[in-house]
């Protein structure tokens, strides 16, 4: 008895939050994407949370928690720290109510986020970077926050904010014409994921619940594995707005019992995805944004003939991200390689190695040698592109064949990133 009212007092609160925000967020659609519906023989729809205000559901939960408080706590000052969303979800409801804000993020935020921060908060926030991650930058907001008696508003692990993000599972149950079988919902600290279990939990029970991280950020899927969140030693923080070394205690609890399974993705693959989202649907996407839809083909068996939804959480994407998300895209396709080559210093042996080495397709897209006097062989640094992964393997044995070949770089990240 105690669960089931505890349940349906969250659930009230959830609508209750709808209510508030009902003039704050945009009802994102939740589209049907035929290409990939055709591809997975599945009917696939994307609720395009890109296309908030923020560009990320976190404004959601932000501006519910915000709206909750009273105005003696909202005037000792809001403080919060984000890798990027959560931030500008802060800003917004800072200037929209009027309440001094300071934000802490990562040093390594990108650019984009930083200005998108600055933008909607306007004069009403001061943002403070520090630290390496997000939880380095919330340690320190959190010091700040003892110092000066501010009200720390947390990124996830606050029922008023899993509260104001449960808001988009009330919306797809409301869009959906069919009910829907699969959900895959990105994961960071887990505060979307959270809400959307206590939503489907109630209301659509037989829904099976996808939940989504980077391979090399992994902590709900390590916390699934201990029976509780663990602070992760070392995370990558490329998709930004999911490198989370630990998942809160409250978006675990809702979480654990309740996601039908957790799905991990290279990042590679999410760059693949970021490309094929742009470049098929004009889709713009954020690293974070593009985690449920790569989940998709580890599932392409279990989704045939189903109803599935994707949450697309963000698009807040630096361009001048683009390049490094295009080359990771090709290394983790098998079609970007780098080597340590050997040239005999003498004149023709770069023409031996394009016009005996090099396949018809092969493209140098990375060339570093220095001449030597006082060598009779040169190391160089060379990029190739293949326009298929098969060529690979002709490609190495020409390489040992003329003895060129020294090293292959994309087995050695850490020699790679030095060198290149």
């Amino acid at each position: 008895m105690m669960k089931e009212e505890t349940c349906s007092s969250m659930l009230e609160n959830i609508y209750q939050a709808e209510e508030r925000l009902k003039n704050v967020v945009v009802k994102t659609p939740l589209a049907i994407n035929a290409h990939l519906s055709t591809i997975y023989h599945a009917n696939i729809s994307f609720k395009r949370e890109d296309l908030q205000r923020v560009r990320s559901y976190k404004i959601r939960g932000a501006y519910h928690k915000m709206a909750t408080m009273s105005r003696e706590e909202l005037n000792r000052g809001v403080v919060c720290a984000s890798a990027g969303n959560h931030a500008q979800g802060v800003a917004f409801a800072c200037h929209t109510m009027k309440v001094k804000g300071t934000i802490f993020m990562p040093l390594p935020t990108p650019g984009q986020k930083l200005e998108q921060v600055r933008m909607f908060g306007g004069d009403y926030t001061e943002v403070v970077l520090y630290g390496d991650t997000f939880d380095e930058a919330k340690d320190a907001a959190m010091r700040f926050c003892s110092d000066n008696n501010g009200i720390f508003i947390h990124p996830f692990d606050d029922p008023a904010i899993i509260q104001g993000q449960a808001t988009v599972g009330l919306e797809i149950l409301e869009q959906a014409k069919e009910p829907v079988d699969y959900l895959f919902v990105p994961i960071g600290g887990g505060g979307l994921a959270a809400g959307i279990c206590s939503v489907f939990q109630e209301l659509s029970p037989d829904t099976k619940i996808i939940g989504v991280e980077p391979s090399a950020a992994a902590s709900m899927t390590k916390a699934m594995e201990k029976g509780k969140p663990v602070l992760l030693e070392k995370i990558s923080r490329f998709v930004d707005g999911a490198a989370v070394q630990q998942v809160g205690r409250l978006t675990f609890e809702l979480c654990q019992h309740v996601l039908y399974d957790m799905a991990t993705v290279e990042e590679g693959l999410v760059c693949e995805t970021i490309l094929s989202l742009y470049n098929k649907d004009a889709i713009v996407v954020e690293p974070a944004g593009a985690l449920s839809v790569a989940a998709l083909e580890k599932y392409s068996e279990e989704i045939q003939g189903k109803n599935v939804v994707c949450i697309i959480s963000g698009s807040n994407n630096d361009i001048t991200r683009m390049e490094e998300i295009k080359e990771k895209a090709l290394l983790y396709a098998g079609l970007k390689h780098y080597f340590l080559v050997r040239f005999p210093q003498r004149p023709g042996a770069l023409k031996t190695f394009v016009m005996d080495v090099l396949g018809p397709a092969d493209d140098i897209t990375f060339f570093e040698y220095t001449q030597k006097n006082s060598k009779e062989k040169g190391i160089a640094v060379v990029g190739i592109a293949l326009k298929q992964k098969e060529d690979f393997s002709p490609l190495i044995q020409k390489m040992k064949q003329y003895d060129f070949f020294v090293n292959y770089l994309n087995n050695d990240p850490s020699l790679m990133n030095l060198l290149i």
